[in-house]
């Protein structure tokens, strides 16, 4: 099955990817992730907004979300590529999630005005978030 992302938020050309089953098996635009700043995409208020909805552990942010599942030991739950597929399009999983497509094309009704038809994050953004959710084990 093929699918479309960004190379960067915003970026107006759209690189390919391949879902395979329940995955996306190669790195977003053959980028490699960086756990450190996937965890602080993950933390951030302003960038991912991951912890509106779920836990992880981040200890030093307060108000965390229960809405979602808690991130604690998802690497040890999911591979990269399935991890990767649930950052990028949840949708392809279930049809009736409301956790955003974080990269893929623009489809969702609960995405602003301003980041309509956009990418919420990077192709580089998603994989240092799979790095670091990978190192959660």
């Amino acid at each position: 099955m093929l699918g479309w992302a960004c190379a960067a938020a915003g970026a107006q050309e759209r690189v390919p990817f391949a879902v395979k089953g329940d995955g996306i098996p190669l790195p977003l635009a053959g980028l490699r992730g960086d756990a450190q700043r996937g965890r602080a995409i993950v933390a951030s208020r302003q960038a991912g907004l991951c912890l509106l909805c779920h836990a992880a552990p981040i200890p030093e942010e307060r108000f965390q979300g229960d809405l979602a599942p808690d991130l604690a030991g998802i690497g040890g739950r999911y591979n990269a590529a399935q991890l990767r597929l649930r950052v990028a399009d949840p949708r392809r999983l279930n049809a009736a999630s409301f956790m955003p497509a974080f990269h893929a094309e623009a489809r969702a009704p609960r995405v602003g005005t301003p980041w309509a038809g956009k990418p919420i994050l990077s192709a580089q953004q998603v994989e240092d978030v799979v790095a670091w959710l990978a190192t959660l084990r």
